[in-house]
């Protein structure tokens, strides 16, 4: 497994101001609520999704009401410029349904898209910061097609909080004028994205600041009143355009990419962990399939006995990690393309005998991939790319209906191209940028109308009666997986509240070095890590950020939301 240490690097990750008001609100304490139930990383959109369960509206409708409003609120992590994954599951009968709105590569792009003409990878800011790195969005199709099957309420509805934050305003916070102001040149490369998130002086717009999109308030408007016909048909020819006059070399998108764009149901990854069911995305997604395998590798291991301040837990986890990250840079990508074996992956006579490799006294050397059944024999596999500007939403409805939502642009602010009033995403560096290794060819290179892999892991875990106790996903690039895992063990093994859970310790395995979050591990992690023979532990405190809905036995809902967010709404 090999991973960039530029990855514990800070990610951009920030959250706007939540009020009609110019006072933005603070992160409420854990509530509990009766029926319906929204968790999201700002509690505008929030509020956003509450409004549609307060009309009537099913979970679908108020996860489609939260996405769009972190697309004027959230800039720099998701919207509609980008893509996502999301997880339904029917209340009544316990049917789940999984939708595929990843980004897709334009048709012509080629598998060489991000090697410049000596073979070598191009420098970051050609390959990131141009059209190059730009798949078509898919969520706007995605909300679609979830909607058309399990909305309530007229589509037009969904966009009313949306456009009336971007077109009346809402104030800038702390960390969205941070995350603004350490993205210079990425957030403001955009004539239009100056005039909406910097002042005359070129710098990032004041805290407490108000904040207006008319050009996205106009966009959504569109989209509410045509649907998605405004993305992907009437306004097809101009976002290509837009794109392609940015791209330097490979194949620009087209109108026809544009158009042809599909939002896909995919086949859940689904795998028994104690008495539970734990449920997530398939690929393109390696979320599922990694979530899974870390749970299941542990399971013979009595995790409630050692709880959360042992650190034969944490080497335990973190062993598990490279096992199943091993497994993910070999065999995921897009499964519409390369033959991933999600089957065997998941096997539990396979996942056995990777947990069989695990000690509690000692660390594995090397770690190497797996042979599942099934497993392709040609591939090779490549590095991680570092940049993550994702965002998590969960919901339930008044019916026991569920959504475990997963959005993102890729980097902080994509790809920094603006258009319509909303960034478009840099996805397609989510490719693996050397498309052979060791004379192989890797599962995760370009291909014309390819999905990249992606880390998302929405996630939804049933009781051994069949009902959802646990709604969780994370942001975070390829964290996302552990902060899922984690905060699962946190839950079902130590007995955990959700927001304790998500605010247990960060402690993940990058290649060969084992990164430590100093401000939640318990005293003396670090040494005892290195005692049990991980030679490079470090302190780093990549900002991580979960959300979760955990049902209670009387069946309300507890609303997480990562105390690590707490204070970062600060408005002045």
């Amino acid at each position: 497994m090999r991973f960039s240490l530029a990855l514990i690097a800070p990610f951009a990750l920030a959250l706007a101001a939540c009020a009609e008001s110019p006072v933005a609100p603070q992160l409420a304490a854990p509530a509990v609520v009766a029926t319906g139930a929204v968790s999201s990383a700002d509690p505008r959109a929030t509020a956003a999704g509450e409004a549609m369960l307060a009309q009537g509206g099913s979970a679908t409708d108020a996860a489609i009401a939260v996405m769009l409003a972190l697309t004027v609120v959230e800039p720099q992590s998701s919207g509609i410029g980008g893509g996502g994954f999301m997880l339904y599951a029917d209340g009544a009968t316990g049917a789940l349904l999984t939708i595929d709105g990843r980004e897709t590569a334009p048709a012509s792009a080629t598998p060489t898209r991000f090697l410049d003409a000596d073979g070598k990878v191009l420098a970051r800011d050609v390959r990131v910061f141009s059209g190059l790195s730009v798949g078509i969005p898919g969520n706007i199709a995605l909300a679609a097609k979830a909607h058309a099957e399990h909305g309530k309420l007229p589509w037009a509805k969904l966009f009313e909080p949306a456009i009336a934050l971007a077109r009346d305003g809402f104030v800038m916070n702390r960390r969205l004028n941070e995350s603004l102001s350490q993205n210079k040149g990425r957030a403001d490369r955009d004539s239009e994205a100056r005039r909406v998130f910097f002042g005359p002086d070129g710098e990032a717009l004041p805290v407490g600041a108000l904040v207006r999109n008319p050009d996205l308030a106009g966009t959504l408007t569109d989209l509410a009143k045509e649907g998605p016909e405004a993305m992907y048909g009437r306004n097809a020819a101009s976002l290509a355009r837009w794109v392609a006059e940015a791209t330097p070399q490979d194949g620009s998108m087209t109108e026809a990419d544009v158009r042809a764009y599909v939002a896909k149901q995919r086949e859940p990854v689904c795998a028994p962990y104690r008495v539970y069911r734990v449920c997530g995305m398939g690929p393109p997604s390696s979320g599922g399939v990694a979530v899974a395998q870390m749970l299941g590798q542990l399971e013979r291991f009595d995790l409630s006995a050692l709880g959360p301040q042992n650190p034969t837990f944490w080497h335990l986890f973190v062993e598990s990690q490279r096992v199943a990250y091993a497994d993910r840079e070999l065999y995921s990508g897009d499964a519409d393309f390369v033959d991933v074996p999600v089957a065997g992956l998941v096997n539990a006579g396979y996942i056995a005998s990777r947990s069989a490799l695990i000690s509690p006294d000692t660390t594995l050397g090397k770690v190497e991939a797996g042979v599942p059944p099934g497993a392709p024999l040609a591939r090779g596999d490549g590095p991680e790319e570092p940049e993550n500007g994702t965002t998590h939403f969960a919901v339930t409805d008044a019916a026991g209906n569920a959504v475990s939502y997963t959005s993102t642009v890729e980097g902080a602010f994509g790809s920094g191209l603006f258009y319509g009033g909303f960034y478009l995403n840099n996805e397609l560096t989510d490719f693996t940028l050397t498309p052979e290794e060791n004379g192989k060819p890797v599962a995760n290179r370009v291909e014309g109308g390819k999905r990249p892999r992606s880390s998302m892991a929405p996630t939804i875990v049933y009781d051994a009666d069949g009902r959802i106790v646990l709604v969780i996903g994370a942001a975070g690039g390829p964290t996302i997986p552990v902060q899922v895992a984690r905060s699962i063990i946190g839950v079902l093994d130590f007995g955990m509240s959700a927001p304790d859970a998500l605010g247990m310790p960060f402690v993940m395995s990058f290649g060969d070095v084992v990164v430590v979050e100093p401000e939640t591990a318990p005293p003396g992690l670090v040494d005892a890590l290195k005692a049990l023979g991980h030679a490079t532990v470090r302190d780093a405190s990549p900002p991580l950020k979960a959300n979760a809905l955990r049902r209670l036995t009387d069946g309300s809902w507890e609303v997480a939301v990562d105390p690590r967010l707490k204070g970062k709404l600060d408005y002045e």
